[in-house]
């Protein structure tokens, strides 16, 4: 699977942004697709995820309500549509897929075995 991110950019506190991961290279039925974020000197955070069979969707507490994860089947991409956007969500975007069905793991970047490169997001105050 390889693993394509875009859609990061510079925003004002209180806007918008969606960021786009394009998959190919491998039928991504029965994986999980998921966004991980990593700010400068911190630990890269689980952002959310979604089951590409039955689109099952997670998301981590600090996103909960702002952020919205989906997909196109079509087109195999997956989108993290982000709202409500603050400062303290500025970092460093990766999306990555896991082949992993236990929920308790899908939360840990070590359950990820593919990853894209990383796209910035700026949320200017």
């Amino acid at each position: 699977v390889q693993l394509q991110a875009s859609g990061g950019g510079l925003v004002q506190a209180g806007g918008s942004l969606r960021l786009s991961c394009a998959a190919s290279g491998s039928f991504l039925s029965g994986h999980t697709m998921g966004w991980f974020r990593q700010a400068p000197g911190k630990e890269r955070e689980f952002v959310a995820a979604i089951r590409w069979s039955g689109g099952v969707t997670y998301y981590g507490d600090s996103v909960k309500g702002r952020f919205t994860i989906s997909r196109d089947n079509a087109k195999n991409t997956v989108y993290l549509q982000m709202n409500s956007l603050k400062p303290e969500d500025t970092a460093a975007y990766s999306c990555a897929a896991s082949r992993s069905l236990i929920t308790s793991t899908i939360y840990r970047q070590t359950s990820y075995g593919y990853w894209g490169q990383g796209t910035l997001v700026t949320v200017s105050s």
